[in-house]
């Protein structure tokens, strides 16, 4: 089961505090993070693939959902 961060509602720089602390803490490989933004959603991106994850995302009813992968 992938690991979840739920960053939505919160102001820059908390999504991609919790989706870092989340990515270095986790045993799996697969984390999936909530946030409300493009904006949210390229910081979270960028710091997950500085962290050698790969990210992805969708968008459903103006939430975005990131799966990010262990490389």
């Amino acid at each position: 089961m992938a690991q979840s961060v739920d960053a939505r509602g919160l102001s820059c720089p908390q999504p991609v505090i919790l989706t870092r602390k989340m990515l270095q803490e986790t045993g799996g490989s697969e984390v999936a993070v909530l946030v409300d933004t493009m904006t949210q959603v390229h910081n979270c991106t960028r710091a997950a693939e500085k962290l050698g994850w790969q990210a992805s995302y969708e968008e459903q009813d103006d939430i975005f959902e990131l799966t990010l992968r262990k490389s």
